[in-house]
């Protein structure tokens, strides 16, 4: 009962964020999603619903010794490496509705010294 409520409040929050951020082609929506075990990160292009670049910590680029944390760091490294080979300089942040903490945090700190501006 505990998980739904809070998997309720995330959905909430989701919901709440995804009013005010939408991406375009210029300019795309970069959306995080973080389970227990993994964290994923796609740029998307809301108008035409379509995945512009995609990675996550399942990718064999993005292996990174040590805790959940150094792995969200090497996908945001390999997502700003991604959106410069797709073209793309700056996106909206997405965080899902997750807390800008932790994981999320170092992702969005990561793409950003990778040269994506957030």
């Amino acid at each position: 009962m505990i998980a739904s409520k809070k998997r309720e409040a995330r959905v909430r929050r989701r919901k709440r964020v995804r009013k005010r951020v939408s991406g375009t082609a210029a300019r795309p929506r970069l959306a995080v999603y973080r389970s227990n075990r993994h964290i994923y990160v796609q740029l998307v292009d809301d108008i035409s619903g379509r995945t512009l670049a995609a990675a996550s910590s399942l990718d064999a680029e993005a292996t990174a010794s040590g805790d959940k944390k150094a792995r969200a760091k090497a996908v945001g490294n390999l997502m700003a490496a991604r959106a410069k080979e797709a073209g793309i300089d700056t996106a909206v942040f997405d965080r899902g509705g997750f807390l800008f903490h932790g994981r999320v945090r170092e992702l969005a700190e990561a793409a950003r010294e990778g040269g994506l501006r957030i």
